[in-house]
């Protein structure tokens, strides 16, 4: 029998509460891992946590806002004091925002920076820590179809987008030495709560995107779940400083 892709892995899921996050947590427990759940939420968290406990998989959660760094090195902590080491992150916690550049607030524009940019910086910081000493390990960060192009309505968040790329290339370079495998994922539109919120903030932009995709449908947060675990598994070994699309040939 073929071991299960994530046999044996302990993973850090941030951003664990809801939509890709936690569905990509029953992907990765599906696929032999155990978890390490993070987020605002703790709601969302106990409830993801339970329905995996229940199923056999071992999990611990733990709450806090990604971008503050304290609270970003207790998620990795928690996962060095439950399970003694760190295998693999998926860093997909993330703000969205929808509004012409020059309409974007002060405010809003720095809430969105600490979050999908800061945010993925600390992760990456605190996660390279664990694995560093513990021979190596990959982390997958969560970018967007955004992050590779632009287009109007979207300004704030797509800049975000740019950023999660180029920090994911440049920690690739950093910490390859060390065998550390960091990669990128950049879906497109996905069947979330988020994407709802586009919907409604920008009309028609989500299906006219869906209307240019090759398969002319939306994703599903369990096929992005199944691409980041195997960018986090050892077939991927190989592979790093990537941005993996998953947009159902969008970009192509």
């Amino acid at each position: 029998m073929t071991a299960r892709l994530l046999e044996g892995k302990i993973i850090l899921i941030v951003g664990a509460s809801t939509g890709i996050g936690a569905d990509a947590a029953r992907v990765f427990a599906r696929d032999g891992a155990s978890l390490v759940l993070a987020a605002r939420s703790e709601a969302g968290l106990r409830t993801v946590a339970d329905e995996l406990t229940a199923a056999g998989t071992p999990v611990a959660w733990v709450t806090g806002d990604v971008s503050v760094g304290a609270d970003v090195r207790r998620f990795v902590d928690t996962a060095l004091e439950r399970f003694g080491r760190l295998d693999g992150a998926f860093n997909n916690a993330g703000l969205t925002g929808a509004g012409m550049l020059h309409d974007v607030s002060e405010e809003d524009f720095d809430r969105i920076m600490a979050v999908n940019v800061k945010g993925v910086w600390l992760c990456i910081r605190e996660e390279v820590r664990a694995m560093s000493g513990g021979g190596g390990g990959s982390i997958v960060n969560v970018s967007s179809i955004g992050g590779t192009r632009g287009s109007s309505g979207m300004g704030a968040y797509q800049a975000t987008k740019h950023a999660v790329i180029g920090l994911t290339r440049t920690a690739a370079h950093d910490n390859g030495p060390a065998g550390i495998r960091v990669n990128a994922i950049a879906p497109g539109p996905i069947e979330t709560p988020m994407l709802q919120k586009t919907r409604e903030a920008i009309p028609g932009g989500v299906e006219a995107r869906i209307a240019a995709t090759p398969l002319r449908k939306a994703g599903t947060t369990t096929e992005v779940g199944d691409a980041a675990g195997w960018l986090l598994s050892d077939r991927a070994s190989h592979i790093s400083g990537v941005v993996l699309p998953v947009d159902g040939g969008f970009s192509s």
